[in-house]
Formats: C-alpha cells, sequence, structure tokens
C-alpha cells in the first residue's frame, strides 16, 4: 500500500465546532490504540442505532449542510479589470495617457482604444471558459443511506436521505458502488474493499475494517483500516459506519483553503514581464534622446515633445495586448470546440506551447484502471497454456457459485484471455470466494470422465499457495525467487495449484485446500490506455518530456512506461523515501534524469514538480484526485479532466473532456501555434519599429524640419498594425511544433538589434534616394516629399518583413498566399496609394517623383537580399534545434 501522508486538519474561520471530534483528524500517535468505536460513539453523543430526526435536525440546523464550500467564480467586470492588470496592456495604457498629457490626442484615442478591446477579449474568453468549467462541475453523492429513527423508543428505519443533510453521529449503510458520503468511522464490515485513489492515487482497492487496532509507524490517517473519508468509493463488500466529519471539516474539504489557491508566477508571466520591461526601457530612453538631440542640434525646445512621444508609440507595439488575446482566445475556442478542452486562464495556452515536461500518474492515464493477462508459466518459468485452463476454471466457477458483491477484476482478466468454450465441460459443484484471511479463492468441479472425484482449483496469492502444496523447501525456494523476479517486473503474480479429492455431499472449507499440485503462475498486467502510446510518441516529437509521478509500485510504473515505449533505463527510478533523503538542490538536479517516481504522496508530488520548475523547465502537471493538489498548483500549468474531484478541477487551468493523453497533445499544439505566431508578431514588428526610430533620430539631426509628423506617425502605424492583425490566423512551419514556444527576452533583443539596424540602413539608403529625388523635376515641396517617400517606403519594407522573414515556414494554406501575405500585399498597396490620393494632403502627403519609385526598387531589392542573407546567418548561428526561430516565427 502506497503511504499517504494526512492533509492539515485545519478549519476555516467561523466554522462550528461538530459536538465532539470522534476520531482525531490525525489519528493517534504511531503505536497507541485508535479510539474504540464505544469511545467515538460517546464523544459524538451517538450510537449504533443511528439519530432521532429531531437531533439530526438539531445538529444540521447548528453545523451546517454536508457539502464542500463552492468555488465562486469572478465575475465579467472582475475578469475585465485582472486584464488591466496584465504589464503588456499597462505600458499601452502608460502610453496613451502621455500622448494625452501632450494633447496628441488622436493616438492617445487610438491607444486607449486598443487596450479596452484587448481587456474586453480576454475577460469575454476567461468568463465563458468559467462558465463551461461550471457546468461539468458535479456532486460528489446525492443520496445516502442512514439508520435514523422517530424517538428514542423506535427502532431504527434505513432512510434514503440528500447527503447535505448527514450530520456527525449519523449510522450510514455502505454496499458495493456506494460513494462514502462524509467522513466515518466503521462501525461494522465485512470484506470491505474501497477505491481511494483520489486520496492517495492508489489504483487498487484498498481493505478496511472495523477492528480496534493501534496505528502503525508510518502509517497515513487514510492507511487506517478504520476509517473511511468523502472522495472514497466501495469496491466491494458492506459496511454500516458512524458519521464523524462533515461539511467543511471532512479531508477532502481541506483542499479549498483559500491560503493553497494563492496565484503562482508561470512560464507566460515570466516571458511577458521580462519583454515588457525591455519595451519600458526602450521607450523611456526614447523621448529624452530625441529632445536632447533636437535642443543640442537643431536649437528645438518643447515643439518636438509630440513627435517625441510619436517616436516612443512608434517603437512600442500597440497591437500586442490584442494579438496575444486573439491569439489565445482563438487556440482556446478551436480546442474547446475540436476535442472538448477547455483552457479557463487563457494564458495557459501560451504556458501549454512552452510545456518541456509533463507529470502525470499511471492509472487511468497510462493504463487502464483494469488488468489483462500477461503471461502463464509452468513450474519450470516457460509459457504453459494448462495454467492459464485451470486457472480460467478456477475463475469461471468461483463468479458463477461463490456470493460476490461484484465480480472480480483478476477473475475477469483471465476469463477475457482463456477459450471459455473449454470450462464448459466442467461442472462445478462448489466454490469459496477469496478473502483478505485466507487469500485463496477455491473451485470444486467434477471432471469429465472421472466419476466419484472431485477437482479442487485454486488460485491466489503465491506465498499462501505455495504453503498448502506438496512441495520440498528447495522447490518452494526456488519458485518463491521465480515470482519475485517476474514481480520486479512490475506484474501481479497469482498462483494456481489443483488436488484430487473423493466426492463428497457436505461443503468444502478453506482447510480442504492442502496437499494441493502446483500447477504454475499467472502473471497480469494493467491494460494500456487505448491511445496512450501514440500520444506519448507525438508529445516526444514535441519536444515534451514525460515523467510519472504515482503512489504505485515501482516495478508497475516502470513496466508500464516500458510497455508504451517511454525509456526507463538504470537510475531513471525514484521511490519516495529516496526523494525525501535528498536536499531541495539534490532532488533539483536528480529530477532531469528522473523517468519515474514512485510511492509519491502528495507532498512528493508538489516538491518534484517545484524541483523541475527551478531548473528552467516549464511543467505541465495532469491530475484528477485530491492528492494531486499541491502539483496541480505548483506546476505551470495545471491539467484535471472532467471527471476528476471537483476541487482539482477547479484548480486546474485546463479541463480535458477525457483523461485522454491525445487531447494534451492537441493542447500543447494549439499552445505552439499560439506561442510561434505571438512572438512572430514581436519580432517583425520590434525589428521595424527599431529600425524606423533610428532612422528617425538620424534624420531628425540631419534635416530642418521634423522627419514625419505625429499624424503620420500614427497612420503608418495603424496601417501596419491592421495588417499584422493577421499574424493570429497565421499558421507556423511544423519545425515550430517540435519545440516549446518560449518568449526569451535575450534572444528577442539579439533578433531585433540584428535586424532592427538592417532596416535602418534601408531607412538611410532611402534617405540618400529622397536627396536625389527632390532635386529632380516636380519635386515639389522639400518636407511633404521627403514626408511621402519615407511614408512609403516604410510600408514597402515592413510589408517585405512581413513576408520575408517567414518564408522559411511551409506555407500551410497550400500553394496560394495565405492571410498574412495577403495582409502584405494591401499594405504594401496603401504605401503606393495613399500619397497621391485625395487623403493624401490630409495627413500633409503629396505626389512623389517617378525616378523615386525607380530609385526606391533598387533600395527594396538590395535590402530583400540583404534581409534573407542575415536570416540565414541568424538561421545557423541559432543551431539546428531553432532553425525555425529567425524565420518568422523565430517567431515561435
Amino acid at each position: 500500500m502506497p503511504e499517504s501522508t494526512a492533509r492539515s486538519g485545519r478549519q476555516p474561520a467561523g466554522t462550528p465546532e461538530p459536538p465532539a471530534l470522534a476520531a482525531a483528524p490525525e489519528g493517534p500517535e504511531p503505536g497507541l490504540p485508535a479510539p474504540t468505536v464505544l469511545e467515538v460513539l460517546r464523544r459524538l453523543d451517538g450510537g449504533p442505532r443511528g439519530l432521532t430526526e429531531t437531533e439530526a435536525g438539531q445538529r444540521l440546523a447548528r453545523l451546517g449542510e454536508n457539502t464542500v464550500p463552492a468555488r465562486r467564480d469572478p465575475s465579467w467586470p472582475r475578469l475585465f479589470v485582472r486584464s488591466l492588470r496584465d504589464p503588456f496592456t499597462a505600458v499601452l495604457g502608460c502610453l496613451g495617457l502621455v500622448s494625452a498629457a501632450v494633447s496628441a490626442w488622436g493616438t492617445a484615442s487610438v491607444i486607449l482604444l486598443l487596450v479596452v478591446v484587448s481587456c474586453v477579449l480576454r475577460a469575454c474568453g476567461e468568463h465563458r471558459a468559467d462558465r463551461s468549467a461550471a457546468a461539468l462541475r458535479d456532486l460528489v453523492a446525492t443520496t445516502a443511506t442512514v439508520l435514523r429513527r422517530d424517538d428514542e423508543d423506535a427502532p431504527p428505519v434505513p432512510r434514503e436521505v440528500p447527503v447535505a443533510d448527514l450530520v456527525p453521529g449519523d449510522v450510514v449503510r455502505l454496499g458495493p458502488g456506494d460513494l462514502v458520503p462524509a467522513d466515518v468511522r466503521l462501525l461494522r464490515a465485512s470484506g470491505l474493499t474501497v477505491h481511494q485513489a483520489a486520496l492517495t492515487g492508489e489504483s487498487a482497492p484498498v481493505a478496511k475494517s472495523a477492528g480496534d487496532l493501534p496505528r502503525a509507524a508510518g502509517q497515513g490517517v487514510f492507511d487506517q483500516p478504520q476509517l473511511c473519508f468523502l472522495g472514497s468509493s466501495v469496491a466491494s463488500g458492506s459496511a454500516a459506519a458512524v458519521v464523524t466529519e462533515t461539511g467543511a471539516r471532512v479531508r477532502f474539504a481541506a483542499a479549498h483553503d483559500p491560503a493553497a489557491n494563492r496565484p503562482r508566477t508561470s512560464a507566460f508571466d515570466r516571458s511577458v514581464h521580462g519583454i515588457s520591461w525591455l519595451l519600458i526601457r526602450f521607450m523611456l530612453l526614447t523621448p529624452p534622446l530625441v529632445l536632447t538631440a533636437n535642443a543640442a542640434l537643431r536649437g528645438r525646445g518643447l515643439e518636438t515633445l509630440p513627435f517625441a512621444v510619436a517616436v516612443a508609440v512608434g517603437l512600442s507595439p500597440e497591437m500586442l495586448p490584442v494579438l496575444v488575446t486573439l491569439c489565445l482566445a482563438r487556440g482556446a475556442s478551436l480546442l474547446a470546440r475540436a476535442h472538448g478542452v477547455i483552457v479557463k486562464r487563457l494564458p495557459a495556452l501560451h504556458d501549454l506551447g512552452a510545456v518541456d515536461v509533463l507529470c502525470l500518474d499511471k492509472t487511468g492515464t497510462l493504463t487502464q484502471d483494469r488488468p489483462v493477462l500477461d503471461r502463464a508459466l509452468g513450474p519450470d518459468g516457460r509459457d504453459d497454456p494448462d495454467v492459464l485452463h485451470w486457472a480460467a476454471v478456477n475463475a469461471w466457477w468461483t463468479l458463477q457459485l461463490a456470493d460476490l458483491p461484484e465480480p472480480d477484476a483478476l477473475d475477469e482478466a483471465i476469463l477475457d484471455a482463456a477459450d471459455e468454450d473449454a470450462l464448459t465441460a466442467y461442472d462445478g459443484t462448489a466454490a469459496i470466494a477469496f478473502t483478505p484471511a485466507h487469500r485463496l479463492a477455491t473451485a470444486v468441479v467434477r471432471t469429465p470422465g472421472r466419476l466419484g472425484t472431485h477437482t479442487l482449483v485454486v488460485k491466489g496469492d503465491v506465498q499462501a499457495v505455495l504453503e498448502r502444496c506438496a512441495l520440498g523447501d528447495d522447490e518452494r525456494e526456488r519458485l518463491g525467487r521465480l515470482t519475485l523476479r517476474h514481480a520486479d517486473s512490475g506484474v501481479r503474480v497469482l498462483a494456481v495449484a489443483t488436488a484430487e479429492r473423493s466426492a463428497r455431499r457436505g461443503a468444502y472449507t478453506p482447510a480442504d485446500a492442502r496437499g494441493l499440485t502446483f500447477r504454475g503462475l499467472i502473471t497480469l498486467r494493467d491494460a494500456l490506455a487505448p491511445t496512450a502510446a501514440d500520444a506519448l510518441a507525438v508529445l516526444t516529437a514535441r519536444g515534451v518530456t514525460v515523467k510519472v509521478l504515482t503512489g504505485d509500485h515501482p516495478g508497475t510504473a516502470r513496466r508500464a512506461c516500458l510497455d508504451l515505449g517511454v525509456p526507463v533505463g538504470e537510475g531513471t527510478v525514484l521511490t519516495a523515501d529516496r526523494v525525501d533523503a535528498l536536499t531541495d538542490d539534490e532532488l533539483t538536479e536528480a529530477a532531469g534524469r528522473t523517468t519515474v517516481f514512485a510511492r509519491c504522496t502528495p507532498e512528493h508530488k508538489a516538491r518534484i514538480t517545484g524541483a523541475l520548475r527551478r531548473s528552467g523547465r516549464t511543467v505541465g502537471f495532469l491530475g484528477d484526485g485530491v492528492n494531486d493538489l499541491p502539483a496541480l498548483r505548483a506546476a505551470d500549468v495545471g491539467i484535471a479532466p472532467r471527471e476528476a474531484a471537483d476541487v482539482a478541477r477547479e484548480s486546474a487551468d485546463v479541463v480535458l473532456a477525457e483523461k485522454d493523453l491525445t487531447a494534451i497533445a492537441h493542447a500543447v499544439t494549439a499552445g505552439r501555434h499560439a506561442g510561434d505566431n505571438i512572438a512572430t508578431y514581436l519580432r517583425v514588428t520590434l525589428s521595424s519599429n527599431l529600425g524606423n526610430v533610428l532612422a528617425m533620430l538620424c534624420a531628425g539631426l540631419l534635416l530642418p524640419f521634423l522627419p514625419m509628423l505625429p499624424a503620420q506617425v500614427l497612420a503608418q502605424n495603424l496601417c501596419f498594425d491592421a495588417a499584422q492583425l493577421t499574424f493570429a490566423h497565421d499558421r507556423p512551419h511544423p519545425a515550430a511544433l517540435r519545440r516549446p514556444a518560449v518568449l526569451d527576452p535575450r534572444d528577442l533583443l539579439r533578433f531585433i538589434t540584428g535586424f532592427g539596424m538592417l532596416n535602418a540602413v534601408a531607412d538611410l539608403a532611402t534617405f540618400g534616394v529622397l536627396a536625389l529625388a527632390l532635386h529632380g523635376p516636380g519635386a515639389g515641396d522639400d518636407g511633404a516629399v521627403f514626408h511621402s517617400g519615407w511614408f512609403t517606403e516604410n510600408l514597402l519594407t515592413q510589408a517585405l518583413v512581413m513576408v520575408l522573414l517567414r518564408v522559411g515556414r511551409r506555407s500551410a494554406e497550400g500553394s496560394g498566399p495565405g492571410p498574412v501575405v495577403w495582409a502584405a500585399l494591401a499594405l504594401a498597396g496603401t504605401g503606393l496609394a495613399l500619397p497621391p490620393s485625395p487623403l493624401g494632403p490630409v495627413l500633409g502627403l503629396t505626389a512623389l517623383p517617378a525616378v523615386y519609385y525607380l530609385l526606391l526598387t533598387v533600395v527594396l531589392v538590395l535590402y530583400a537580399g540583404a534581409l534573407l542573407a542575415a536570416r540565414a546567418r541568424y538561421e545557423r548561428r541559432a543551431g539546428a534545434g531553432t532553425a525555425a526561430c529567425a524565420g518568422g516565427g523565430a517567431a515561435a
């Protein structure tokens, strides 16, 4: 049984005390006796006959309903206000206020409009995701069977009551398939086993009993056999139990502690803050530099302040908040429609694209929660079909004749692999079901052609079977080693034996299973999830490393990984006890090379997740139980399936329709698409804007007039920004999907510096062309021609950047141009058509002489060649792993 660690028993402020906390939340000290049944009932002021209706009503009024505290989703206005705290939005808002302060009302209006649009889009997307997630919530249970009395003297009557009406002291009955409706202490139990994977992560049912046993050393509260908890369900057997805790005091509700829901800094947050500060430094430096240079060299004063602010705005990517929100919202919408994946927090989609480590449990993700036959081995360790035959005879007649609360999963796995037609030749006469006491299942059959003889077919725990076989010590030891070798490989092992007995009419007992003939071993493994292998291959191709954090046996987890093609070499498996022996720095180093972490408690999972993040990895965690909550909160992005525990689903950033790795692979792909397009926009826009700013500074020092009017800067930016919105609909190169989409400020700075300088050189070359054009026939006003020529050249070079910095990506739209190419063509057309149009004079633009266009063509051709050469050099330096980086999606 995996180790479990008790969660904090702290109660929320203002929670009323129950009449008495029957079984102290943490349980007794190891080695001391647990409270007896009588002590529990005395503290609860109850009895085995249950409460009266009057007592139950009084306690319900005093203690409140038995419901886990509900999570309140933020309202749309609150989401809108929260989106204003986004650093990108804050930078743009500050620029808008500065523009308003210097009376640049057009610039201020446009910027503030973009801020509002961005916030509205983000708030709508997250509000829609919250509503979808709320629709997935369901009750843990609806009704429970409880013993209630009309008055003190009346006999107890079983009644179905809503789970919300249960109170401490109620006596409830549990049967197969029932959900445990509260934290309870068992009064009576018969063959009771419960599934408590949601609490501990252990896939196999856990045996429970009502005996007054001491708490063993190292035993967690969930391991105490006399206690059951809300969040678990009955696998087999029956029981009567007294309710000890309800509502906010159950252990399941401890996960709702608001203090545990503190926001974490995700990969997206770290990237956004780094890039935001990079932009802030540039924009704070630009206005003083423009003012100082103009005052020192041209004797201009504060009249250049609007131009300086316009230059700073020209450097900023005004559409960034809108484009980020569009990319993320579009990806989240497609995921919800096509794959049933709900992204509750839009930046989590970018985090999914940046994930390079995915931590997950084994059961239900890599494997199904059911066994399948692995091998049938004879006493010599070789495959022997007769062993499977006898095991199937035992399973068939045990299921037919024994009084089982529900079919045994191991028996069903054996029968699925056997030839059931051969079983009908036998006539079963008796069966003794498996019990934890004697760990055997026995079937008694009449063998065809052997009148007067019964065959006992015994199947069960290897040690229990060997003890009943007629074997020498050496042979028994050899078979024990054989069993251990297979068990260490991660399979469950059962032994099969038979014995001949004279037919009799009397009942058979477990004592009849003696002097057996050992037949062989049956090994069973967990059934693999049908889509897991393909999904793992896709994730590996995406550069995502999978790490298994499980409460199961290390051999079982290792076997599942190997069966699915996940390499698990020597030294790549760590158990919880070894993790405990490592310091944080040692664990950070070990976590990178470890594939399987076994016997993990919730605290281990959270600590391992934190160690991976400290090593610089972006971590996603897939979990579905209360035991996964600490790790869900510690990861960059928490993922939970729809059927997960409510608290796990509410704490997750992404909710899956099914617990299927294929959906995660789709989500990672969507995140890579969004991240690549966001980075493409940043790199293309910032490099082009930086080149323009450098050229403006040079022109401002060389010319007797402003190189571009504020209205022209604004118009140019609006044209460029409108064209770049198409990046939200672009399809990246397939190479961009093979690595995490990380916004690295240092890489961004290198990119925009190199390509920005190249753009500035093209602008300076244009100044030379304009100098020739200004002295040609029909040049007209020097200022108007210069403004018009540079305006046209800016839009044409920006269109070239949009196209040429993404030529390395294979067009996903087929042979025709995609939306980005069409937008670039429209941008170029605007640059050529606007100056001679009727709108030109309104902006201070005028028609250009023909010679200018000829000379500009030469400049553009040279610029395009230099751009492609610089891009190829950048890709070579970046290496094969980031070959797509400079190509517009360095851009990722």
